[in-house]
Formats: structure tokens, C-alpha cells, sequence
């Protein structure tokens, strides 16, 4: 724990209103923090740096729940560095979003009966920046709503000047250590986006297709090969089969007919081929498929492309013109007519590759791109997770890392697209071929053209942690901020992004690595633990729940199931009991406000405070110790559910309650508990407040007259333990719940008083007598006092009457019935268990469903058994 730094007086209660209301406190609050410039970073001063980058969201995006899960585990981190003293900078920015920003403004102009082409590149890209001014970056506005923390003077854009001087920087250095290259190759090909995209950018899933086997040659000449792409035939330059394959090995080195068209292919042996699968011959199309093309490239096949950008069929014939899926039913068909169709399986249920952004099936196809040459980039970034210079948090995630930096194939980064950062290279009218910098001047004169692609988004992201710092400048920020201290990012970016930022972050900064640590967080999911989708129709607007219930039940909602690298649950009720937590945090302190709590003066020595005084202390430098424990490993979930339990169980539900009598009694005893529950709360709310920051903000100005909790001292673990004090109280808790669950038993009210003996000889709870009165709504026993029920617990007894409460003959009626159904229940289950015929034929839910019901028919009896012995006979 720590000092308060203010002197200013506690505030009353009567400030603040008698309901907590979200809608009329977040956005005053946020604008003020944002005015008085919490979140600015100073690279000047001397406070140690704790820097991270947001994950950029697309410019063309809106927050959700994905965003808020994320940038609610980013703001919890960032507001507690502030808050222990480093120089705090949540970078923060948009991603141009190159295909997905083209499509929409594409779309727009649709609607007007135009297209890009109309316009011309020039006129299209400034119509873009247009859209981007006018309705890109709503995203900005919705982080506000949510309580980000973020530098926003510092907002950058992947299209910003700066940062494509930093793209045109790293370019032409690539291509200078001959990093970058130029060369035909089989990309992935997006017949509705007319552009190349890369590996990762593929989504995969069964598709319904047909399986047709097809007979290639004729006479002893003939081989039979399958494929999923007939339309693909019309580019076969070769049948590949297995060295070792006597069942072709006559064939090898020779020709055979390739039906529908005037060629002859040869028979190649190759390695790849797997001779147990199919037939154990294979079409080779080195223009369409990625392997194809591998075998074609050691065989030195020639590659026919068959299809133009829209994947339309190019082939002279009566094919030409025809989309590829229209040729392939009429492919099909010919090859039927002529009696070369072997067998044909519908559907056929295969893996197909489409278009993650608008899921347009991808076609493998033949074409110059620029690429670059990974090898050397990524054993790097796989050398600086493992000698330790970069930790990967869960460490078990690490092994997915090393598997994709290991094995990663050069990467395509040209894209056919207008909007992005144009590729710096100019072709001359002989054959010249000059990469620019940002301070040369590009070739001029006749013939000469700069390359008409643009680069691929993930290319300007991958610089997102030093371009943003002014790189490649050397600035006071990125001396200061870089690397970064942590990257924030869920798992199914580890590929897309965080490779790529290490590649860069490597190659660019001479070894030193973009941040310490990468802690990956899982996804977002409905309650049932399904995907959020649109189609499925369970996606939530995150700001519909924020409208609802508040930002900080959302934030506190997301950031109890965050545990690390694991996906998270979350449904509405859940949101709603965080409502009601806030509701809790903001009445309890209202109430212990009214009732003397103060933050004025020093501490009390531990010899003037009561047992419960020293626990509730005792108790929260525990609590304060789990949470920075927690916070070190990235353990949202569990610092959550320690700061919830600890300010609702035990300071709401059990400090608060205790101290009632003391305030009630007054004097010395009343000064002492208001100031340890003004403590308490102080020292609470700032530890909330990372994740639930406005309510905090509200409740602890109020508590303690100061500035901000934003720029409070984190709290710190004094180091004093109780280990007596917490005994006696956990001691007093026991008989308190014990006694309360028996008369809920017995069907008495909450309020209901009842006459009651307390012999507390022996125990430590002779001074809490008061207390358990008032908290278990004891009478004094009185005259004519009979005890008609005895509970021991914990070395002590509570005798209570009854007579005048409850009609003992009746509720040992009632118990008595419900005890024979119990035992009944119990029965039936035993027999059915116990039935060898029965369990053979009977399914694994039905059997479980039976055990079930044992073992609660077992609590059942015991529970009621337990409540007729504390019943007096009738």
C-alpha cells in the first residue's frame, strides 16, 4: 500500500448520486483525461519507457467485441505502468487496409454506374482519401467510448508521409541486399479482387465438389489421373508418377495424347508423387498449381496459362470465354462423349482456399510478382525468441511460432491494386529496371513508367513499431519508446502480423528485436463457446452492451475470461452481473462515505484497530500482491476474479457489515474502522481501476480528493500480515454462514429475528458478539427462552428458539417427505447402475445424466438429514 499524496479532505457521500449512472459519467470523464493529457507520452523525460503499439485496426472497420476484448487487455496494462511511474505510450493508428478500402469505395461507385477505370488511378486514389476523410476511422470514436488510454497526438496512418518514407526506406534497402526480387511464380489469385494476396491470407474451407477420374493416351499408352479442377486439363504439359512405380514405368519418357486438345504431353517420374494415392499418376498444370508448378520447374515443363485475371478460360476453342466453373461441367462433358470419363464422385468434400476478405474461391495461377526472400529474415526472428529476446507468452505458443518461422516460403508482396503504397521501381525503354529511395529522384523521359502494383498491407504493418516512432529518423522517440515492452495480439495474427514485425523490426534496428515480450490472447466467442458471426447470428455490437450497461461491465466482462492464449466466452448476462458489480463498487462506497470512511491522517497503529481492522489490512496487501503477480504474467482472469471477490465478499459483503456496530457505538474504536475502510477503498479502487476506469474515477475523486486515479500511485504491498487476525475472522465467518444457511433451511426471512444463546467461551469471538447479533438477527434469549435448536461450530454454540418461528411438527413433515423422495431417487439410480444389460445398451449421455443424478440424490439425504437433527423433537 502507499501514502496518499493529497491532503484535500475527503469528499461526502452526498456528492455523489444515489444510483450509479454510466451514460452521464464516461464521456465527461474520457474528455477531460484526454485534455489534461494523461496519455501522452514525454520521450524527454527521465521516466522509464513501457511502450505499446495498438494493433492497427483497418480503416474501413468498426469496434468489435474482438477490438474491445483486445484494447481492454492493452488499457488494463498501460493504465497500471502509469500509474507505478514509466513514461506510458499506447501507440495508436488505422491500417489503409488495401483491398478492403478499394472494395468500398469500388462499391460506392457502383452504385454511380462507374468503376475505377472510369475515374483513372489518380482521380480513384484521391476519391479514396475523400472516403477515408469523410467516413473511414469511425473506430477512433468508438475507442473513446470504451476508455482507451492512447496518445492520441501520436495517431498515425499507414499511408501517413512518414510512414511511406519508412516503407520506401525498407524497400529499397531489401532490395539493395538483393532481399526483394522480381520473378513468375504461382501465387494465390483473386478472381473478384483481381489482385494477388498471400498465403495467409487464404481462408480454407470444405467446399462441395466432384472427384473425376479421366483416362490421358489410349491403347497400352494410357493412364488414368484425377482431379477436382477438370478446366485446369487444358494446361496439363505433363503426367507425373513415381520412380519406383512398376505400373508405369514403360511410360516413362514417353508421349501420350492429351484429350480435347492437338498435344502430346510426356510421362515424368518424380519423387512427389505418392504412389499409394489414386491411380498413383498425376496431371502436372505448372501455370495452376503451386506443386505443378514444382515438379514443372525440375523437369523443365512448360507452363500454359489457361485462364485470364477474371478466371476466364483463354485457350483457343470451344472452352474460350467460358468462367472456370462453367468450363468445367463442359470440359466434363466432352471428356464423357469421347469416353475418357472413369468415374466420377459427387459431391466430393475437399479443402478449397477462398479469398479471406471477400471469399471468392482463389485460383493458383502463373505471374510476375515481387517477392521477398524470407530465409535469412526469418531464421532471425525465430533466433530472437530463442535465446531469449524475445519471450512468447504462453510459452506453449511458441512451438506454433517456430513452426511457421521455420518453414516460411518467400513472401509475395505485390498486389494488383490501386490503393496502398505504390512499389518504388521504374522500368526504362530498354529493359532498365531502378529501385528509387525516398531521396532520389525517380528516372524521367521517354518510356520510362514506374510498376503499376502496390505493395501488401502486411508489408507498411510489419513497421508499425519503429515507423511510427519517426524511423527512419533517428528521433527522441524512437530512442526512447522503441523496442516496444509488449505486443498485445491475439493468436491468429501471430503469422499475418507479429512474424512480419520481427522480420522488419530485426532487419531495420541491427538485431534488436520490436518488443520484449508477445502475449497472445485467444478469441472472442458467444457463451456456448461458438464463433461470433453474422451468418451465424450471434455477433454483438460491443456498443450496444456499453449503451446498455456501461463500459466498465464490458471491460471488467472481457477481461475476467481472458485467460492466456485461450479463447473467450462471453455472453449478456454476464455483462449484466458486471453492471451489478459496478452498482456494488459505487453503493458500498457511498455507503461507507456516509458512515465515516476518510482517507485524512495516517494509518492507526495495529494495537488501537479492532481483529477486524487488522484482517481487512492484512487481507488487501495479500490481494495487492496477487494482482502485480498476476498483472507480471499476463493473468487477466485471475487478477479479476481476485479484485471481485476480494472488494465483494470481503470488504462489501463482510468488512463493511462487521464495522456497522462500531460505527453505530462511536468514539475512538468508530474513528479507527473509517479511517482503515477509507484505506481500504482507496487502496481498492486504484487497484480496479485499470480495468474498470471510470466508475473508479468517479468514486475515488469523491473518496479522496484527488486529481485522478489515472495519474494515483499504483498500490504496493506494505508487507503487513495478520496471520491471528485473520483466523478470528475467518473463525467468525464460519459461524456466521453456518447459522445463516440453517435458518434458510428453516424457511425463516432474512429480517426475522429470532431469540438466541451464544456461548462463545473459548473462542476469539467473545468481542464480536455485537456483531454476530446484528448480522445473524439474534434476540437476547429473554425470558421463557427454550432451545429448541443447538448448532456447534467452530468451538462455539448457538442455541436457538424457534417455537415462536416455524411449526417444528410441520417442517419435520416436510423433510421427512422430501428425505424419502431423496432416498427414492437414489434407489432407482443404484438399479439402473447397477444393471450390466442396461449400461451395455444405454448411451454415454444417458449414463452420465444417471450418475448425476446419484450424486445429487446423495447430497440431497445428507443435506436433510442434517437439517432434521438440528430439528427439536416434536
Amino acid at each position: 500500500m502507499t501514502e496518499n499524496a493529497h491532503q484535500q479532505p475527503t469528499a461526502p457521500a452526498s456528492e455523489l448520486p444515489t444510483q450509479y449512472a454510466p451514460a452521464d459519467v464516461e464521456g465527461p470523464l474520457y474528455e477531460r483525461w484526454v485534455e489534461r493529457g494523461y496519455f501522452e507520452a514525454d520521450a524527454t523525460s527521465g521516466k522509464p519507457p513501457f511502450t505499446v503499439v495498438i494493433p492497427p485496426p483497418n480503416v474501413t472497420g468498426s469496434l468489435h467485441l474482438g477490438h474491445a476484448f483486445e484494447h481492454t487487455l492493452i488499457d488494463a496494462l498501460t493504465r497500471r505502468k502509469r500509474m507505478q511511474g514509466f513514461e506510458t505510450l499506447w501507440q495508436p493508428g488505422m491500417d489503409h487496409a488495401g483491398i478492403a478500402t478499394q472494395n468500398v469505395v469500388e462499391r460506392e461507385l457502383a452504385k454511380e454506374g462507374k468503376s475505377r477505370h472510369d475515374l483513372g488511378r489518380e482521380a480513384f486514389v484521391e476519391r479514396v482519401w475523400r472516403w477515408k476523410g469523410e467516413s473511414g476511422g469511425q473506430i477512433s470514436g468508438q475507442m473513446r467510448r470504451l476508455g482507451d488510454g492512447v496518445a492520441w497526438s501520436r495517431e498515425r496512418f499507414t499511408m501517413d508521409e512518414g510512414l511511406s518514407q519508412a516503407v520506401q526506406t525498407i524497400f529499397k534497402r531489401l532490395h539493395d541486399d538483393e532481399l526483394i526480387y522480381r520473378a513468375e511464380r504461382i501465387i494465390n489469385w483473386c478472381p473478384r479482387c483481381l489482385t494477388a494476396i498471400s498465403d495467409i491470407e487464404v481462408e480454407y474451407q470444405d467446399d462441395d465438389g466432384e472427384l473425376v477420374s479421366m483416362k490421358y493416351g489410349d491403347g497400352d499408352a494410357t493412364i488414368v489421373v484425377a482431379t477436382t479442377r477438370a478446366e485446369t486439363m487444358l494446361g496439363d504439359t505433363a503426367v507425373a508418377v513415381h520412380p519406383e512405380d512398376e505400373r508405369y514405368r514403360h511410360l516413362v519418357g514417353t508421349l501420350i495424347k492429351l484429350p480435347l486438345t492437338d498435344r502430346s504431353i510426356p510421362v515424368v517420374a518424380d519423387e512427389h508423387v505418392d504412389p499409394e494415392f489414386g491411380t498413383g499418376a498425376v496431371k502436372v498444370t505448372p501455370a495452376h498449381d503451386p506443386n505443378d508448378f514444382e515438379i514443372g520447374q525440375r523437369h523443365d515443363l512448360p507452363a500454359i496459362t489457361v485462364m485470364d485475371e477474371h478466371a476466364v478460360i483463354t485457350v483457343p476453342g470451344p472452352f474460350q470465354g467460358q468462367d472456370r466453373l462453367e468450363a468445367r461441367s463442359a470440359i466434363v462433358a466432352a471428356l464423357r462423349a469421347e469416353g475418357r470419363i472413369v468415374a466420377e464422385k459427387r459431391p466430393y468434400v475437399h479443402s478449397v482456399g477462398h479469398c479471406s476478405r471477400c471469399k471468392t474461391t482463389i485460383e493458383p495461377r502463373l505471374s510476375m510478382q515481387w517477392w521477398v526472400k524470407v530465409a535469412p529474415l526469418a531464421k532471425a526472428a525465430g533466433d530472437a525468441v530463442r535465446d531469449g529476446r524475445v519471450a512468447i507468452h504462453p510459452q506453449e505458443m511458441e512451438k506454433r511460432y517456430f513452426d511457421w518461422v521455420d518453414n516460411l516460403h518467400d513472401w509475395c508482396i505485390s498486389r494488383q491494386l490501386w490503393w496502398g503504397h505504390r512499389i518504388p521501381v521504374w522500368y526504362g525503354p530498354d529493359g532498365e529496371v531502378v529501385c528509387v529511395g525516398p531521396d532520389e529522384e525517380p528516372p524521367t523521359g521517354e518510356g520510362w513508367h514506374q510498376d503499376t502494383d502496390v505493395l501488401d498491407t502486411w508489408f507498411s504493418s510489419g513497421l508499425w513499431p519503429f515507423s511510427t516512432l519517426g524511423w527512419p529518423e533517428q528521433t527522441e522517440s524512437l530512442a526512447k519508446f522503441y523496442p516496444n515492452s509488449v505486443l498485445v495480439t491475439g493468436y491468429d495474427i501471430l503469422f499475418f502480423w507479429v512474424a512480419r514485425m520481427m522480420m522488419f523490426g530485426l532487419y531495420a534496428m541491427d538485431g534488436t528485436p520490436p518488443f520484449h515480450t508477445i502475449a497472445l490472447h485467444g478469441m472472442v466467442r458467444d457463451q456456448f463457446g461458438k464463433k461470433m458471426s453474422k451468418s451465424f447470428g450471434n455477433a454483438v455490437n460491443p456498443l450496444d452492451w456499453m449503451d446498455k450497461y456501461g463500459s466498465d461491465a464490458l471491460r471488467f466482462t472481457l477481461a475476467r475470461g481472458a485467460n492466456p492464449g485461450v479463447d473467450v466466452p462471453i455472453g449478456e448476462d454476464w455483462v449484466q452481473g458486471s453492471r451489478n458489480f459496478a452498482n456494488k463498487i459505487w453503493n458500498a462506497t457511498r455507503f461507507a462515505l456516509m458512515n465515516g470512511a476518510t482517507v485524512e491522517g495516517p494509518l492507526p497503529d495495529a494495537s488501537a484497530m479492532s481483529a477486524a481492522d487488522r484482517w481487512i489490512l492484512s487481507r488487501l496487501n495479500t490481494v495487492v500482491a496477487e494482482v502485480d503477480a498476476f498483472y507480471d504474467d499476463f493473468q487477466f482472469a485471475k487478477l479479476s476474479d481476485a479484485l471481485f471477490h476480494f472488494a465483494w465478499d470481503e470488504v462489501f459483503d463482510w468488512y463493511v457489515e462487521l464495522s456497522k456496530t462500531t460505527f453505530q457505538a462511536g468514539g475512538e474504536p468508530a474513528k479507527v474502522s473509517g479511517r482503515v475502510l477509507g484505506e481500504v477503498l482507496d487502496v481498492t479502487l486504484r487497484l480496479l481501476h485499470p480495468v474498470v476506469p471510470f466508475v473508479t474515477e468517479t468514486l475515488w475523486t469523491t473518496l479522496t480528493g484527488g486529481e485522478s486515479v489515472v495519474v494515483a500511485e499504483w498500490p504496493s504491498d506494505s508487507g503487513f500480515r495478520d496471520a491471528a487476525a485473520e483466523r478470528e475472522i475467518e473463525t467468525l465467518q464460519r459461524v456466521i454462514t453456518e447459522v445463516r444457511r440453517f435458518r434458510a433451511d428453516q424457511g425463516l426471512q432474512p429480517g426475522q429475528r429470532v431469540p438466541a444463546r451464544l456461548a462463545l467461551g473459548g473462542t476469539d469471538l467473545a468481542p464480536h458478539e455485537a456483531a454476530i447479533r446484528q448480522l445473524l438477527r439474534l434476540q437476547p434469549e429473554g425470558d421463557g427462552f427454550t432451545a429448541t435448536a443447538t448448532l456447534p461450530v467452530a468451538g462455539a454454540e448457538v442455541a436457538l428458539d424457534l417455537s415462536g418461528t416455524i411449526d417444528v411438527a410441520a417442517e419435520r413433515k416436510r423433510l421427512a417427505k422430501d428425505l424419502a423422495n431423496a432416498e427414492k431417487e437414489k434407489a432407482q439410480a443404484v438399479a439402473k447402475l447397477g444393471n450390466e444389460a442396461f449400461l451395455a445398451k444405454a448411451p454415454d449421455n444417458v449414463v452420465d445424466k444417471i450418475r448425476g443424478r446419484l450424486v445429487k440424490a446423495d447430497e440431497d439425504i445428507e443435506r436433510i438429514g442434517a437439517q432434521l437433527s438440528r430439528l427439536p423433537q416434536a
